[in-house]
């Protein structure tokens, strides 16, 4: 009698990038928005570091730094939408989405 045989489902097959291949996705056209965002995360951490370590003064400073770095990055979000505006679609009075 086979050990692990008790009716159990062959393993799944192993995963390739293939299959994480993403259909129809455009590359990045604004490489300025990720970059808000990364700078965003740091400038958070940062501060919240520097809280950790009782240094509210500087803690409070990269509070305020990371509200302009995500400001920035919101309006590169809407800047690009409306430069590239291949996606945004303005309805007419009466027409549905």
């Amino acid at each position: 009698m086979e050990k692990g045989s008790g009716g159990s489902a062959p393993p799944p097959p192993p995963l390739h990038m293939e299959d994480f291949q993403l259909e129809g996705k455009k590359p990045v056209k604004n490489p300025f928005v990720p970059i808000g965002a990364l700078v965003t995360a740091g400038v958070l951490t940062a501060g919240l570091v520097s809280f950790r370590y009782g240094n509210s003064r500087l803690g409070q400073k990269l509070m305020r730094a990371r509200v302009v770095a995500q400001g920035a990055t919101v309006a590169l979000m809407i800047g690009s939408a409306y430069y590239y505006g291949d996606e945004i679609k303005l309805f007419k009075k009466g027409s549905s989405p």
